[in-house]
């Protein structure tokens, strides 16, 4: 989170009511979860925070979607119906962009994340979130790559179609403009 700067107390009043507003109206993703138990976690991590909303802000519409049983850390996860709009048009990680020599992406998925203060979605992790779904019916996501696919220069990613989720593979250094990533933070 190298970018890490306090919400303004507007900022936080903004964002509290449209996380709550979503919270209240996707209740199907945190069955058993109330908002004031998440309120009070969200209060007291400011940094937290600030990453909610930047993916509020790059079009992720981040929301609940479990807590983690043994930390007891709630589990927001991008919830937008498509790959967010503010990170498409990347590749896959900042090793893919440096090796491009000419069209460079303005960014990377796992840079992006990284930046955020967010994780980039595994494979388990998607299959997991489509069950609230179907996401990226048009669009597809980056997902985090296993480390023996990228040593070879691939990268992977899914998405919905015919009501099912596919994983594909792609060069890492590719990116397209319904291509982006969905990210998971945990509060």
């Amino acid at each position: 989170m190298a970018h890490y700067t306090p919400l303004s107390e507007n900022e936080r009043e903004v964002l509290f009511q449209v996380l709550k507003t979503r919270f209240a109206k996707y209740q199907h993703r945190h069955a058993g979860i109330t908002w004031a138990e998440v309120q009070n976690k969200l209060e007291s991590s400011p940094g937290k925070l600030w990453s909610l909303q930047q993916m509020e802000a790059t079009g992720g519409e981040p929301d609940v979607v479990g807590r983690d049983e043994e930390s007891g850390e709630f589990i927001f996860m991008d919830c937008a119906p498509e790959s967010p709009k503010g990170r498409r048009s990347i590749c896959y990680d900042p090793a893919a962009l440096e090796s491009r020599k000419e069209y460079k992406p303005a960014h990377s998925a796992v840079g992006m994340a990284e930046d955020m203060g967010i994780q980039v979605l595994n494979e388990s992790q998607y299959r997991y979130l489509q069950q609230f779904g179907p996401f990226d019916t048009k669009t597809s996501s980056w997902l985090a790559t296993p480390t023996e696919i990228r040593k070879l220069g691939g990268a992977i990613f899914g998405d919905w179609r015919y009501g099912q989720v596919f994983i594909y593979h792609n060069g890492a250094e590719s990116y397209y403009a319904a291509r982006g990533f969905r990210g998971m933070l945990r509060v």
